[in-house]
């Protein structure tokens, strides 16, 4: 009996070891990205549970605003495999991958970089287990070179799993949109997402609702008040806006009525910040 408690008390202590070994490796690794991303002000998430909402759209349109506004800007397409920030910006260049670290590509003044410039067909699937993503994620904090910002807007994948998760647990966002639209099941899983970033610390900046009638709809609203939080716009539902996305251009850039719902977005989200000089 002593000898198979020494067992228990053995293996015990290696699970402890090893965990602790785990726990330390990921505190590194953490400090590192913290000290490479130094010369970033503000780290913002778009964010939501659910696929299709808009995320991508929103990011792009959100950056191209902040840095018409006079900020510096990058923009990080997090979701690793399905990547559509180059095909919303129009650009088909790719990121030297040669030699670390990596350097965003540069788009209207905007650094840029997502899966979709590292790899050679974007016509074949990503097919990656978690293990790779994860460690694509960790290249685009740790060994990429964003320099100095004051906005880094990262494009979150969807879901309430492993890269999420990772982002969140690596990453100091200083904040996080989610983004929704007027569906209830969109509300329901932006809930979902809202409720897991608020359990792992993240703020949680407010709420866009994409894809509007022109006001929130019922399920928005409900959503706002079970998460606490405040709604920052909404982006009406539009034909042209489809088409100028779906042709790589963004629609800030072009159409005035759009222009403005995202300035007023960006107001709220910098109003407490410095104007740029």
């Amino acid at each position: 009996m002593p000898a198979e408690q020494d067992n228990v008390q053995e293996k015990g202590k290696g699970t402890a070891d090893q965990a602790r070994i785990s726990f330390d490796r990921f505190m590194s690794q953490k400090d590192t990205i913290k000290h490479k991303l130094s010369g970033v002000r503000h780290k913002i998430g778009v964010y939501s549970a659910k696929g299709g909402v808009g995320k991508t759209t929103v990011s792009v349109n959100l950056a191209y605003t902040l840095s018409a506004m006079g900020y510096k800007v990058g923009i990080l397409d997090a979701d690793i495999d399905c990547p559509n920030l180059s095909f919303f910006i129009g650009i088909d260049e790719r990121i030297d991958t040669s030699k670390f670290p990596l350097v965003p590509l540069m788009k209207d003044g905007i650094k840029v970089a997502s899966t979709s410039m590292v790899v050679d067909d974007m016509k074949k699937p990503i097919i990656w287990r978690g293990a790779i993503i994860t460690k694509m994620l960790i290249d685009f904090f740790q060994n990429t070179d964003w320099g100095e910002l004051d906005y880094l807007i990262v494009d979150l994948p969807p879901g309430t799993s492993d890269a999420p998760l990772t982002i969140m647990q690596l990453l100091d966002l200083d904040g996080f949109i989610l983004v929704t639209t007027p569906q209830r099941i969109a509300s329901v899983n932006a809930f979902r997402s809202g409720s897991m970033a608020k359990r792992l610390n993240v703020y949680l900046l407010g709420v866009i609702e994409n894809r509007s009638s022109g006001s929130e709809s019922e399920h928005t609203r409900e959503l706002v008040r079970n998460l606490g939080t405040r709604l920052l716009g909404h982006i009406r539902e539009s034909s042209a806006f489809d088409r100028l996305s779906d042709s790589g251009v963004v629609p800030v850039t072009t159409d005035s009525s759009v222009e403005h719902e995202y300035l007023a977005i960006a107001d709220e989200i910098t109003k407490d910040e410095p104007k740029p000089a």
